[in-house]
């Protein structure tokens, strides 16, 4: 038992807001790795599948509440990863707004980052992981960061932007994820541009490898 969890892989879980760079935080800690030993795995790959509701009702989900995702799946996922087992994850068809028929098979590798906006809103999801980083921006980046993206990316109008960030992003970021900051054991200011966050993110990860013997 103790030898399997000294093993173990480990986890990062990298949270906070939409727009708030937290995907620009976990890229940061993966370049610090050689890409065999260190994965991402998305919080987004597990939205629920809705594949049995007709597609006006699939428009009305709220893809930032904790019940829009499929959390069970996520932590059974986690654990075969754990356990050194692949697994084959789900994609998400945002057109269709329902899980893919595709999934993407991924190999278990020695350091996992867990990446989205509400990773620490459940505890058995804490409870796997050995760092919780939460990115701390302020409301007024990320919805430009956010206005920036949806129009240049997604092909969204200003106003489309503007009304889900007011109506629904901001409400559910108050209510469900900025209360999670108080669970983690790094706030992150300034996502990926904190370079000094970055370095002791990735020392703190090299030294949890070397305890548990693996070579990264």
């Amino acid at each position: 038992m103790g030898e399997n969890f000294s093993k173990r892989p480990i986890i990062i879980g990298v949270t906070g807001g939409s727009g708030s760079g937290k995907t620009s935080v976990s890229r940061a800690i993966l370049n610090h790795f050689p890409k065999h030993a260190i994965m991402m795995l998305e919080q987004d790959s597990y939205y629920k599948d809705q594949s049995n509701m007709p597609f006006e009702k699939r428009l009305e989900t709220n893809y930032d509440h904790p019940f829009a995702f499929d959390t069970d799946l996520l932590i059974s996922h986690l654990e075969k990863l754990l356990n050194y087992e692949a697994i084959d994850k789900p994609v998400y068809d945002y057109a269709a707004h329902t899980r893919s028929k595709e999934v993407y098979h991924q190999e278990p590798k020695e350091v996992i980052i867990l990446e989205g906006i509400l990773i620490l809103e459940d505890k058995r999801l804490r409870d796997l992981m050995d760092i919780k980083v939460y990115v701390d921006t302020d409301d007024d980046i990320r919805i430009i960061r956010r206005i920036k993206r949806d129009i240049q990316e997604r092909g969204r109008t200003l106003d489309s932007v503007i009304d889900q960030y007011l109506s629904v992003v901001k409400p559910m970021y108050h209510q469900f994820i900025e209360p999670t900051k108080r669970y983690a054991d790094i706030i992150v200011p300034e996502g990926g541009e904190n370079k000094v966050a970055i370095d002791l993110i990735a020392t703190k990860v090299a030294s949890i490898l070397r305890m548990r013997g693996l070579e990264i």
